[in-house]
């Protein structure tokens, strides 16, 4: 019998009944097969499927009901995984290869049949495509002023993404390109679809013994959602037993989408399920055990959201989650465990070119290690109705599945890394599929825009974050004259909370939870960022404002006083930045007879306000750190604390922790004393002003250049203990760096704000000064002094801070490619490193710009440091500083704004009997750790995105903007560049690029080089050829896109560059 072919008659309406026959090519089989399910109970089943079928197809098939609609609505009818949406870098991402569509085999076109019956009616999904995107991720890797290096995502993600609008018939020129892609289900093979009667028969009965020798799979999705997280309400009734083993059909293998190669079942039992069901905790328990499954961070690439990864757990190359189906409803962030699918499946690379969205395998800001752990329970509050995601049995599940997670020698062991080039460059890189999410870290709290769907009792909300899913909003909880005036909301921005994500829906559900305002003002815009990221900013709540003192202005009580060692009278002074309200940190050097020095750093004694356990302390270790922002900042305590109280504020008495040490000149410690004092700050200096000190020893400065300066400390006792304090910062940092250290230092933007509006007035780059320095090198002196104390007191309970050291497979390629480049860097250690990057890179204008652009590649195999308690690792080699080079740190000097330093300050208060008992546990101290570091990353990614979006407002205001710019990697069809004059990092698409007639890409080894050919402006001269590598100048012109706060580079014709 001929195959049933899946282009005829699908519109149709058979009769309701079985016994009408259907069209004479597929008579026969039907029949054979129907008569084995003659019963009512099939019937009434077949006919539910139906009804459901019609939404799936919705989603993959054209119809002329939906093609009607979409044309209405100017609505793809695609699914959102496969629409390429108006990315704000105005190019068209290389399609991931095209997918062969088969015929489907004869059940599945019989219930397409049946399913047009009531397709009319029952057509409720959505469909569109987000008008906004999220600006891309652009790495910040830079010091602290503790020392620390914070490593930014890898170079293929890092970019703010430009924005440029896509030309609507060119947005549906790509939507055609790709219609033979569906995340539905793929279609299947012909060889499959061709099956005989017989041959399905015979599928069928052996697929009835397997559903009968195990437990249904809405029993075993049940558990695993309700383990993991998922709001039990969102579970959907069971199907009949074995119905859906017996509907399933074998599919073709597809290598590029590999999650959805299963015979899924999904909980409602009525629809195809999309995504398959989680497996149950006792099969991750043994799975991660045996070393079949691996767990970690789900990280999607933001401008390629298709392409999810995870770290590999050897340090290898990332595991590769292709598309939507194989991450199975998880989130960016998300930890998830994963099954590694059969080596026939996994991902060709044909070069690094390729590779560059899983070249961002440590995950830097957004991965916070590999360990599984819980959020706190107490989170941000939440609009009425919204359950959260925290269910009763997440501890013990975490808790479980800590103790049975391999470590990366076992894990290794059962995955052998297959990133070896072959003979012809491709490599062969891991993929995998989401079986079980085991906690939910994306706050499902997304920004967008409402749609206004005709004759749907549902609104479709189009995050402006591609990586998250469109999701169903019922018109019930939109605003009141939203369905009667859609139009008006057309520029508003809402946030939305997903509440629900059923497994046979390519689209979430979600209720609004907030109107923002207007898309492209900053206020609206900051607010939506706090939400999505979960930064609580609301005010803090009468419980913990009771905490605080009540009797003001507060003083000192006199038994307190009685305590401490009193350093009023020294000669004690603040450095910060001009405006800064929140001083943690002040400094004192005195010489002594000898011709050493007496040197202080002087810290806010937080921990005497802050009390364990109480709800001031309850809400400082949930927020776990203040968060900066351009024009504002969310405090981590309440503003009578960080700005008054604990802040050092001058000529003022404060109660402080004091490190003393009695140095050489040269920097050599002869003595150290820890303990609580009282101090009294006489001037507030800001880095200019002590800058200012540095470089003008000589000088005599009238006290008009300077803030007020308390009377009993002169003008120049003060310059004078500047210039000392510099003088030893000197010799501290040689020794560092000859010991060893590492320092990678990326500029930052930073903004002059109208005081009025707090809009941009204009933007530089922030300068890493001498007076920056200085600053620097004591608070790291005190820092690590500090982490030596309590780890020698509490070798159990510490809370230290551990840099782990590069990925070795990303270095050895870094090597390789430096090697080609005849760039001459020593990657063999941190020290190595850092003397290498010093050396010189060219005697020009232009050497700082090689030194940030190679910088940046030095970056990309860095991981992030993270807080961890010493009663967890064992292994004491795990606890060192990479880029400090040293055994111990940890974080001591601002606990206005850490509460990590706030644990420290207890830990150190307990050790030398000046402070309460400790109520710590190892595994209390190391949940705090956990939380510090999963804050301390959203905080600086926050701060990013704020920066981003100040500079993409200043570009539409003060644009377009020109500037040169150097090549900082290259692609097969893009490159980066790192724009000089504001030293922000865009990516150029080739295919955007006004005027290019072609281009070619070449790649020798671990080099990529691409060859743009301008076309010809007359017919007498010939195309100008352009060659873009590594460190290449060009002109680019920043300008403002159509979308609000989006900006593209647009590269400019080299004959321009030279007349310019």
């Amino acid at each position: 019998m001929d195959p049933p072919r899946q282009g005829k008659n699908l519109n149709r309406e058979p009769k309701r009944t079985q016994n009408r026959p259907s069209n004479p090519p597929q008579k026969d089989a039907y029949a054979r097969l129907l008569s084995q399910h003659c019963s009512s109970k099939f019937s009434l089943y077949l006919e539910q499927y139906a009804k459901d079928k019609a939404f799936q197809r919705d989603e993959t098939l054209p119809s002329p009901l939906l093609k009607a609609q979409s044309d209405r609505q100017s609505i793809p009818q695609k699914q959102r995984e496969q629409v390429p949406n108006d990315f704000s870098d105005s190019s068209d991402f290389s399609p991931s290869s095209m997918k062969s569509k088969g015929e489907e085999s004869s059940l599945s076109l019989y219930m397409e049949k049946l399913s047009t019956r009531t397709a009319q009616q029952d057509f409720e999904r959505k469909q569109g495509v987000s008008d906004r995107q999220r600006c891309g991720q652009r790495r910040d890797t830079a010091t602290s002023q503790d020392g620390d290096v914070e490593s930014g995502e890898e170079l293929g993600s890092l970019k703010p993404y430009e924005s440029k609008k896509r030309k609507t018939r060119d947005f549906n020129k790509d939507v055609a390109s790709k219609e033979t892609e569906s995340f539905v289900g793929r279609p299947q093979s012909p060889n499959t679809a061709g099956t005989s009667g017989q041959e399905q028969e015979k599928m069928k009965k052996s697929k009835k013994k397997k559903a009968n020798s195990r437990q249904p799979e809405e029993d075993r999705s049940g558990e695993g959602q309700f383990r993991s997280g998922v709001d039990t309400r969102m579970l959907r009734p069971k199907s009949p037993p074995g119905i859906e083993k017996k509907l399933q059909q074998p599919r073709s293998s597809s290598a590029n989408s590999p999650a959805d190669k299963g015979k899924n079942r999904g909980p409602r039992g009525s629809k195809r399920p999309v995504f398959e069901s989680y497996m149950t905790f006792e099969e991750v328990s043994h799975g991660l055990k045996r070393g079949e499954l691996i767990q970690g961070k789900l990280r999607i690439n933001p401008k390629k959201y298709h392409d999810g990864f995870i770290p590999s757990p050897d340090d290898g190359r990332d595991v590769y989650l292709d598309g939507i189906v194989a991450r199975n409803r998880a989130l960016n962030g998300d930890i998830v465990v994963v099954r590694i699918l059969p080596r026939e499946q996994w991902k060709v690379v044909r070069s690094d070119t390729e590779y560059e969205g899983t070249s961002e395998s440590d995950t830097q800001k957004e991965n916070m290690g590999r360990t599984v752990h819980k959020k706190t329970t107490a989170r941000t509050p939440r609009p009425a109705g919204i359950e959260d995601d925290q269910c009763s049995d997440q501890d013990e599940l975490i808790r479980k599945l800590q103790n049975t997670a391999l470590t990366d020698t076992e894990i290794g062991e059962h995955l052998q890394d297959p990133s070896t080039p072959r003979p012809n460059g491709e490599i062969l890189q891991k993929t995998a599929k989401v079986v079980y999410i085991i906690e939910k870290k994306h706050s499902r709290a997304v920004t967008g825009f409402l749609k206004f769907l005709p004759d749907k009792p549902f609104a479709m909300f189009s995050p402006v974050d591609h990586r998250v899913p469109r999701i169903n909003v019922l018109l019930a909880d939109c605003p009141e004259d939203f369905s009667s005036r859609p139009g008006d909301y057309t520029n508003t921005l809402f946030i939305c909370r997903i509440t629900n994500w059923a497994a046979d829906s390519n689209f979430a559900e979600g209720q609004l939870a907030k109107t923002l305002g207007q898309a492209g003002e900053i206020e609206p815009e900051t607010e939506g960022i706090l939400i999505e990221y979960e930064v609580d900013f609301s005010e803090f709540s009468d419980g913990v404002l009771n905490c605080l003192p009540k009797n003001l202005p507060w003083t000192i009580p006199a038994e307190e006083m009685s305590k401490r060692r009193d350093l009023r009278k020294e000669c004690i002074f603040t450095i910060d930045p001009s405006t800064a309200r929140d001083l943690d940190d002040a400094l004192s050097c005195k010489r002594l007879p000898d011709g050493n020095f007496e040197v202080g750093v002087h810290i806010a004694d937080v921990s005497y306000f802050v009390e364990e356990d109480n709800a001031l302390d309850a809400i400082a270790s949930r927020r776990a750190t203040s968060v900066y922002m351009v024009q504002k900042v969310i405090p981590m305590l309440p503003r009578l604390l960080c700005e008054e109280l604990c802040s050092l504020n001058p000529q003022t008495d404060r109660l402080t922790f004091s490190v003393i040490w009695t140095i050489t000149p040269e920097g050599k410690i002869l003595s150290e004393w820890f303990g609580r004092s009282v101090i009294c700050s006489c001037v507030k200096l800001s880095y200019d002003h002590a800058q200012s000190m540095i470089e003008a020893p000589e000088k005599i400065f009238p006290a008009e250049e300077l803030p007020p300066v308390d009377p009993m400390h002169p003008i120049d006792e003060i310059h004078q203990a500047v210039l000392n304090l510099h003088s030893i910062a000197k010799n501290l940092r040689a020794q560092r760096f000859t010991g060893g250290a590492l320092r990678l230092e990326q500029l930052k933007l930073s903004f002059t704000l109208d005081k009025e509006t707090m809009m941009p007035q204009g933007c530089y780059v922030y300068q890493y000064r001498d007076s920056n320095k200085l600053v620097e090198e004591f608070m790291l002196l005190a820092n690590i002094a500090t982490a030596h104390h309590i780890h020698k007191q509490f070798p159990q309970l510490a809370l230290l801070r551990r840099h782990p050291p590069p990925k070795a497979k990303m270095m050895d390629e870094l090597q390789e490619l430096c090697d080609q480049l005849g760039i001459n860097l020593d990657l063999s250690s941190a020290g190595a490193l850092n003397k290498s990057l010093n050396a010189s890179l060219g005697d020009d204008e232009y050497t700082t710009a090689r030194k940030e652009v190679l910088t940046h590649m030095c970056s990309r195999p860095m991981q992030m440091a993270l807080y961890f308690c010493t009663g967890v690792l064992k292994d004491e080699q795990r606890f060192k500083h990479y880029a400090l080079n040293v055994p111990f740190y940890t974080h001591f000097t601002s606990p206005i704004r850490r509460y990590a330093d706030i644990v420290v300050h207890r830990l150190l208060a307990s050790s030398l009997n000046c402070g309460p008992g400790l109520g710590l546990s190892t595994e209390e101290v190391e949940k705090q750790a956990l939380r510090c570091n999963e804050r301390k990353t959203v905080s600086k990614r926050v701060q990013e995105l704020s920066s981003e979006l100040f500079f993409g407002v200043f570009v539409k205001d003060c644009g377009p903007l020109e500037s040169e710019a150097m090549v900082m990697g290259v692609l097969d069809q893009s490159f980066d560049v790192l724009v000089l004059r504001y030293r922000v990092q865009k990516r150029v698409y080739c295919k955007s690029v006004v005027g290019l007639d072609s281009f070619r890409h070449r790649k020798v080894g671990k080099t990529s080089e691409l060859t743009l050919v301008w076309r010809a402006e007359d017919r007498e001269n010939a195309p100008v050829e352009q060659v873009i590598s590594i460190f290449t100048l060009v002109e680019v012109q920043l300008k403002a896109d159509g979308a609000p706060m989006k900006y593209s580079a647009v590269l400019k014709r080299p004959e321009e560059c030279k007349s310019n």
